[in-house]
């Protein structure tokens, strides 16, 4: 029988690992809360809008736009349903699928989109860009690539 020594963090993987952490939660949690604030939207909500507008006729096939937002299904269709419930998302049937759906960015829900960016824009510059150098924006870069390439190794880039 093989038993498997557990690696365990030394002090500075420890301290990495709980900056890294907290710092994740508190700058999502910042965003999510000036999103609420200033927009009446989860940051959930933005991605979803967000993505829509970037994709060709602001339309995404349902299974897409959660693979796109690292989303279940279940979670996207009932985010989705809200959206649609506040006029910035309608659904369409899938001509060449019965069981498929497209999520379609409407002008109202592009118009709120449209509004929110600026200020959020700006609250990712504050609380993510601005206290870092050059240098430090590159690094981040790099080490995130480099752990959404282990983690997630066929994710959509787009």
């Amino acid at each position: 029988m093989i038993v498997a020594m557990t690696r365990w963090l030394t002090p500075e993987e420890q301290r990495t690992w709980r900056a890294f952490l907290a710092a994740s939660r508190a700058l999502m949690d910042t965003l999510d809360r000036e999103l609420q604030r200033d927009a009446g939207m989860p940051h959930a909500y933005y991605e979803i809008l967000v993505r829509l507008s970037e994709a060709d006729e602001h339309r995404l096939r349902m299974s897409d736009l959660a693979d796109l937002t690292g989303s279940s299904r279940s979670r996207l269709s009932h985010a989705v349903a809200r959206l649609e419930e506040a006029g910035w998302v309608r659904r369409e049937n899938c001509p060449s699928d019965r069981r498929g759906q497209f999520a379609v960015l409407t002008r109202k829900g592009f118009e709120t989109l449209a509004g929110a960016a600026p200020g959020h824009v700006e609250g990712v510059r504050q609380h993510l860009f601005d206290p870092l150098s050059p240098a430090q924006i590159d690094q981040l870069c790099r080490i995130s690539e480099v752990l959404l390439d282990h983690l997630v190794p066929e994710r959509p880039t787009s």
